[in-house]
């Protein structure tokens, strides 16, 4: 069976859900291979192999810590030499998409971004993606070279696939450009204690109708009591009622919750764009005939401030 790459999005070893996505994704069309790189690269072997890694490829050097982007390619683009696979898979994130550009032009090959499927094809890997705001589904498959796909969190329920996940270290020349920019500080983002956003199975966002940045207690309340990341959409963010971090929409980040709610959100296309491939969306807005109403499982036509703290409460309530 062919061997598929996928590269790992680790925090010094501890291997995040997007990459344990990408190797159930991957067993699919063929027999994992992890490339791992940077501080901790070795430590992210067990995890991998206990989600379908055949082989696990590492490297560390200080160009991945100091250096924006251009090493981790140089490095992927030596596993990709190494290996021949038959795709190359990356986590969708503003970087991954990056690296995974940078990588289809130097191998000369075609590239999708933000798959949200992947399947095996007659004559390659067939990935599914969200077109027009989500107002489509495509299929696409690449003609030209080996496939470099991105796939967006959540796509795929991770799946544990016990392999051999046998440890390789890699060998890695880095080019002239590996040095071109240089990382000269980092500030720590503050933790909330929530999931990350474009991870979170749960989203709970708010937006215009939540009134003032004061009244974002209310959304944040619910998102703590479901373990949920909270979002917001552009008019809340515009307002500086909420962080650009947490927005979600065309112009902010994109999400695929199993969960979705959305208060006091009109559900422009903008905010759309963002996060109708959610699963199951539920949204909560005293404007019956909201765009939003024409895009969800659930609706309740209310006011926020009085149907949102009471599914709060019931939902504490049940957990107690």
């Amino acid at each position: 069976m062919a061997e598929v790459l996928v590269y790992v999005d680790h925090v010094d070893g501890a291997v995040r859900k997007p990459t344990l996505e990408l190797l159930t994704l991957a067993r699919r069309i063929g027999e994992p291979v992890a490339v791992a790189l940077g501080p901790g690269a070795a430590d992210t072997a067990a995890a991998l192999a206990e989600h379908g890694a055949v082989k696990v490829l590492t490297h560390d050097a200080a160009e991945y810590a100091d250096y924006l982007v251009v090493p981790k390619v140089d490095a992927l683009q030596a596993a990709y030499e190494a290996v021949s696979p038959a795709a190359v898979l990356v986590p969708s994130s503003a970087e991954g998409k990056e690296i995974a550009a940078r990588l289809a032009v130097r191998i000369g090959s075609g590239i999708i971004t933000d798959a949200v499927d992947l399947e095996a094809g007659d004559e390659g890997p067939v990935a599914t993606q969200a077109a027009f705001a989500a107002s489509f589904t495509t299929k696409s498959r690449i003609s030209k070279g080996t496939p470099v796909i991105t796939v967006k969190p959540n796509s795929a329920a991770v799946e544990a696939a016990p392999a051999a996940g046998t440890v390789e270290a890699l060998a890695v020349s880095f080019s002239d450009k590996a040095t071109g920019t240089k990382v000269t500080g980092r500030t720590p983002r503050e933790s909330t204690g929530r999931p990350e956003l474009t991870e979170a199975a749960i989203v709970v966002s708010g937006g215009r109708g939540v009134n003032g940045a004061e009244n974002f207690g209310i959304i944040e309340a619910l998102a703590d009591s479901l373990g949920a990341a909270v979002g917001a959409s552009r008019a809340a963010v515009d307002a500086g009622w909420y962080p650009h971090t947490n927005q979600v929409g065309q112009t902010g980040k994109s999400v695929s919750p199993q969960l979705y709610i959305a208060s006091g959100i009109s559900g422009a296309i903008q905010h759309r764009a963002g996060m109708q491939t959610s699963k199951t969306i539920v949204a909560v807005n005293k404007d019956a005939e909201a765009p939003i109403f024409d895009l969800v499982d659930y609706g309740v036509v209310g006011d926020l401030f009085e149907v949102v703290p009471q599914l709060t409460e019931e939902i504490n309530t049940r957990k107690g």
